[in-house]
C-alpha cells in the first residue's frame, strides 16, 4: 500500500509556508470512545507531568467546573495544579459569544483567568473569520529529556459540560442546555484519539503556529479587543521554549494531520490562503472507496459533502454508505430548528438519489429509548483509511472554522477474513477495521471483546447485520414496545420534511449562517477546495 495513494502529498496540501510535516510514520494511536474514557486518561497523564514539562491545548469550550472524574478534579483544578507545580501550561481557547446566545464566553474567560492566576497562560483567541470559531480539540503533553513519554489527544471532545458520558449513555451529570428531546442529562456519543510517536511533534508545531501568529487575538471584533484591553485581559502570548525533539518511533501507524483554516484578513502567517487539507484529505480517500464508507457525524448536512458521497456511490455499484447521526439537532425553536433540519435533509436526499438502497442512515438511543446526541466525527473507508477529528461533514468545518483531524493508515494487516475485501491489494488494516468494529459492537449490543463479531467483518454481511438490527428495534417501537427489546441501539433515521414556506427562509439561513463558506473567491468559483 503506497502512502501517497491515500494521504495528501506536499503539493496536494498546498501550504508550503507551514512547518507541519506532510505525514509522520512510526506512531501508535488508540481510540478513546466516550468522554468518560478520555477524561480519565487525560487526568492520569496530566497528573504525571513534572516541573518543566509542557501542557499545550486548544479548545472550543472549556468549563472550569467540569468534573473529569466523578469525584474530580475539575478542568480548572487539573490545569491549575499542573501550573502550580511548575508545568508550562499554555492554552488557546475560542473567545466565543455571549452565554445568553447559548455560547460560552463567560466560561472560557473564567477558565483563562483561573489558569493565569495559577501561573499558566490561556488566551481567548478570536483570530477567526466573521461568524466563525476555533473548533480544534487538542492537548499536547511533552516531557523534555524523556520524549518517549510524550502523548497527545485529538478528536471531537471538548473540556466542558455534557461530554463525560460512557457506554451506558446515561448522560453527564453536568449537562449543557440542549433540545428537550434529549432529556435533562443528554446522552452523548464522542471519540478522541490518544497519540504517541513523531505525530506528537507535528501537533506541537500546530499549536506553536497558532500561538506565535502575530495577528491580534481579537482582530475579528475591534469592540471586543477594546473591552479586553480595558479589563486587563492577556492579549500578548508569552514566548515559548524551544520545541523538544520529536518522540521516537513506537508503533505501526502512519498519521497525516489535516486542518481547516479559512481565508482571512489579515492573513494567518502559517496559512496565508487558509488551509483546507481536511476537505482535500476526504476527497482523496472517499474517491478510493469501493465497498464501505462508515461515518459518524454531528451534522452531515452540506451539499458539497453530499456530492462527494454521491459521486463515489454512482461510480462504484458495490459501494455502501453507512452513517450514524443525531436523531434531532441540539437546538430547538421556530427559528433555530428549521435551518438545522433542512441542511441534512438536502444532503441525505442527494445521497439517496445516487445510491438508493446502498445508503443507510441511523440514529442512536440508549436502552431507555432516550436519543443519544452523536457528536463524534469519524470516517472509515474500506477498513483501510480512518479519520477522527473535530471537523464535521459540512462546508463550515471544511472551509470556515479552524479544525483538526488525524487520518490514520496502519502497516498491520488485519488477518480476519476477508483480508482484502476491495480486491485492490491494499488489504484490510487493523486500526480502521477495529475502530469500526468497536463502534458497531456498542451500537448493536455485541460483546465488547469481539467474540460476537460474526457477520460484522465482511462489508456485505456487515451492512445486512446493521440494517436488520436497526429495523428490528424500529419494529419493536412501532408495535408499542411490547415484549423484550431487540438487541441494538440504532434506528433508521427519518429526517422531517419541512413545509415549502419554511424551506424558503430556512435554506438561505442555513447556507449563510449555519454552513458558511470560508474559501477564497477563486476556489468558490471553481467549486474546488
Amino acid at each position: 500500500m503506497a502512502t501517497e495513494d491515500w494521504f495528501l502529498t506536499a503539493p496536494e496540501r498546498s501550504n508550503p509556508v507551514s512547518e507541519l510535516p506532510v505525514w509522520t510514520e512510526g506512531n501508535h494511536v488508540e481510540p478513546l470512545i466516550h468522554g468518560a474514557t478520555y477524561f480519565d486518561r487525560l487526568v492520569t497523564e496530566v497528573e504525571a507531568l513534572r516541573p518543566g514539562d509542557h501542557l499545550f491545548f486548544t479548545d472550543w469550550r472549556g468549563d472550569p467546573d467540569q468534573r473529569l472524574r466523578p469525584d474530580g478534579p475539575t478542568t480548572a483544578e487539573l490545569l491549575c495544579r499542573a501550573a502550580e507545580r511548575g508545568v508550562l501550561v499554555k492554552g488557546l481557547i475560542w473567545r466565543s459569544h455571549l452565554d445568553k446566545l447559548a455560547f460560552s464566553e463567560e466560561e472560557n474567560r473564567n477558565l483563562s483567568e483561573r489558569v493565569r492566576a495559577a501561573g499558566g497562560e490561556v488566551l481567548l483567541d478570536q483570530r477567526v473569520r466573521r461568524g466563525g470559531s476555533h473548533h480544534q480539540k487538542l492537548v499536547v503533553l511533552r516531557h523534555p529529556g524523556e520524549p518517549e513519554r510524550d502523548i497527545a489527544f485529538a478528536g471531537g471532545i471538548d473540556l466542558c459540560h455534557s461530554r463525560r458520558d460512557d457506554a451506558e449513555h446515561g448522560g453527564d451529570p453536568q449537562p449543557v442546555n440542549m433540545s428537550p428531546r434529549y432529556g435533562d442529562h443528554p446522552p452523548w456519543h464522542d471519540v478522541q484519539l490518544a497519540l504517541r510517536g513523531p505525530v506528537v511533534g507535528a501537533l506541537d508545531i500546530l499549536f506553536r503556529e497558532r500561538w506565535t501568529d502575530p495577528m491580534p487575538l481579537d482582530s475579528e471584533n475591534p469592540m471586543a479587543y477594546a473591552r479586553d484591553r480595558l479589563s486587563g485581559a492577556d492579549l500578548s502570548p508569552d514566548p515559548l521554549p524551544d520545541r523538544p525533539a520529536d518522540p521516537p518511533v513506537c508503533g505501526p501507524h502512519r498519521i497525516q494531520v489535516l486542518r481547516t483554516y479559512p481565508a482571512v484578513r489579515p492573513r494567518y502567517s502559517f496559512a496565508p490562503d487558509g488551509e483546507r487539507t481536511i476537505a482535500r484529505g476526504y476527497l482523496k480517500a472517499i474517491r478510493r472507496a469501493r465497498r464501505l464508507i462508515y461515518v459518524e457525524d454531528q451534522y452531515l448536512w452540506s451539499k458539497e459533502v453530499a456530492n462527494l458521497f454521491a459521486e463515489a456511490l454512482r461510480a462504484n455499484p458495490d459501494l455502501h454508505l453507512v452513517a450514524v447521526v443525531p436523531r434531532h439537532p441540539d437546538v430547538d425553536g421556530a427559528f433555530a430548528l428549521p435551518p438545522n433540519q433542512v441542511g441534512r435533509a438536502q444532503a441525505l436526499e442527494l445521497c439517496l438519489r445516487a445510491g438508493g438502497d446502498r445508503v443507510h442512515v441511523f440514529d442512536v438511543e440508549n436502552h431507555r429509548g432516550t436519543p443519544v446526541y452523536v457528536h463524534a466525527k469519524v470516517c472509515v473507508v474500506d477498513d483501510v483509511w480512518a479519520s477522527v477529528g473535530s471537523d464535521n461533514f459540512n462546508r463550515r468545518s471544511w472551509t470556515h472554522d479552524s479544525e483538526l483531524s488525524c487520518a490514520v493508515l496502519d502497516d498491520t494487516r488485519d488477518e480476519r477474513e476477508p483480508r482484502d475485501p476491495v480486491g485492490l491489494g491494499d488489504g484490510a488494516r487493523f486500526f480502521p477495521r477495529d475502530l469500526r468494529l468497536r463502534l458497531w459492537r456498542e451500537h448493536l449490543d455485541r460483546a465488547p471483546d469481539g467474540s460476537e463479531d460474526a457477520g460484522l467483518i465482511d462489508p456485505a454481511s456487515a451492512v445486512e447485520a446493521i440494517t436488520a438490527a436497526a429495523a428490528a428495534v424500529q419494529e419493536w417501537h412501532d408495535n408499542g414496545r411490547t415484549g423484550a427489546r431487540p438487541p441494538g441501539r440504532l434506528r433508521p433515521h427519518r429526517p422531517e420534511r419541512l413545509p415549502l414556506l419554511t424551506r424558503l427562509w430556512a435554506v438561505p439561513a442555513y447556507r449563510l449562517i449555519y454552513d458558511p463558506d470560508g474559501r477564497p473567491v477563486r476556489d468558490r468559483l471553481r467549486h474546488t477546495f
